[in-house]
């Protein structure tokens, strides 16, 4: 078995093969193939050859998180994908590995991932993020006291316009921004029947605010891939806009976006999470924590961290299963170790022990989820690998206050 980087014209067909053998690739939708073709070059990509072949695939876009005000250099994992026969061999595992180490030896401070399910990636140091809102409703409920213009058509001829608005777009804390434009471009790409509706009101031209969706059926459901805006007016114009499809459309799915509170516009809510749909589907609210994330630089992750209570001084006994799966040579080999840490108005960490000081042990994972505000120290001693003592837990509880990261992106 070699783990190597990803190869285009030695590699190509193998890893066509592969997202075929996984359903990723429909032979009868011609457009995906397109999509196949954008999204590979949109990233670093990672093989594991076996027999003279690449059996499984990883890639790893370049990208940034917003922690509170500061933009985080990120590794996204976008894609691992095994074939039929390297099943059950490990070789996921090591291959992410090694697509994390690299990006973190280059720079990377947080790896982000979404999930086929839980714990999997949890074997490489990731900790599950907040809960997103996924909502299905009748456009006809959305009430926003403003009408919306007539909006442009957008195609995928304007990916370009596209990526950039997506990343000028309002930004909450936790928020991704995946920097290839061709990530974006496969995007729109991969459904035949996706389609962008938007304003060009920039001052020279540039696309403002836009809805990207695909129309699952006539009357729906439409389903909301991404939307993009800057200010609280633009906002309300997508939603209005939403809401003047509802002539035709019934239903809408999407996720509430990041610092919104749905129900805020939503007419009789309630009333409506009672009535079924055809089809069996029923309009509401779900959650879903699909993402996960973990720290790859402790020290600038701290660095960029700042509360207005404390500080908290304790020492940090940091566990990291990733270094299981990373070949003597990686140039990385995860973040395990004992540290001794601040967290207040200026936070820091540094290698050591103090035996003056209580003793927090922690994941990577977990310590990711209490430094990004997933949950609260003493949440996470409940159900999560940290603990220490109970004033420990409390103090951090009092001085770690953070809004729920939402990363605003399909990961």
């Amino acid at each position: 078995m070699l783990l190597r980087d990803y190869e285009p014209e030695r590699d190509k067909d193998a890893v066509k093969r592969i997202w075929l053998e996984a359903g990723w690739l429909q032979p009868e939708q011609p457009r995906q193939e397109e999509a196949f073709e954008y999204f590979i070059g949109s990233g670093r990509g990672h093989v594991a050859e076996w027999n003279g072949s690449a059996e499984c695939f990883v890639l790893a876009n370049p990208g940034t998180l917003q922690y509170q005000t500061h933009e985080l250099p990120l590794c996204n994992v976008a894609a691992v994908t095994t074939s039929r026969v390297a099943r059950r061999m490990g070789l996921a595992r090591r291959l992410t590995a090694r697509a994390i180490a690299m990006a973190a030896a280059e720079g990377a401070a947080v790896s982000t991932l979404g999930v086929f399910d839980q714990g999997f990636y949890n074997q490489l140091g990731f900790g599950t993020g907040s809960y997103l809102h996924w909502l299905v409703l009748d456009p006809t409920n959305i009430q926003v006291p403003v009408k919306a213009r007539p909006p442009q058509r957008i195609g995928p001829e304007h990916w370009e316009a596209v990526h950039a608005s997506r990343l000028a777009r309002r930004r909450c804390h936790g928020s991704v921004n995946v920097l290839s434009p061709l990530f974006t471009r496969s995007g729109m790409v991969r459904l035949a029947t996706s389609f962008g509706l938007g304003y060009f009101d920039g001052p020279n031209g540039e696309l403002t605010h836009h809805i990207w969706m695909t129309a699952e059926a006539p009357r729906g459901p439409y389903h909301v891939l991404w939307m993009s805006y800057r200010t609280p007016a633009q906002f309300l114009e997508l939603m209005a806009l939403l809401h003047q499809l509802s002539d035709q459309v019934r239903v809408v799915r999407m996720v509430e976006p990041a610092g919104i509170q749905m129900q805020d516009i939503l007419a009789r809510p309630f009333r409506m999470f009672r009535l079924q749909i055809e089809g069996g589907l029923t309009y509401g609210i779900y959650a879903s924590g699909f993402w996960q994330a973990r720290i790859c630089n402790l020290d600038t992750c701290l660095e960029h961290t700042s509360f207005s209570a404390g500080p908290v001084r304790f020492n940090l006994r940091l566990s990291d299963p990733i270094e299981h799966y990373l070949d003597e040579g990686a140039p990385w080999r995860g973040i395990a170790g004992e540290y001794v840490v601040t967290i207040g108005p200026q936070c820091g960490a540094e290698k050591g022990h103090d035996p003056s000081l209580p003793t927090l042990e922690a994941t990577v994972g977990s310590f990711t989820r209490l430094w990004l505000g997933v949950l609260p120290a003493s949440s996470l001693a409940f159900t999560d690998h940290l603990h220490g003592p109970a004033e420990l837990l409390e103090q951090l509880d009092t001085v770690v206050r953070l809004p729920a990261p939402h990363v605003d992106w399909d990961l």
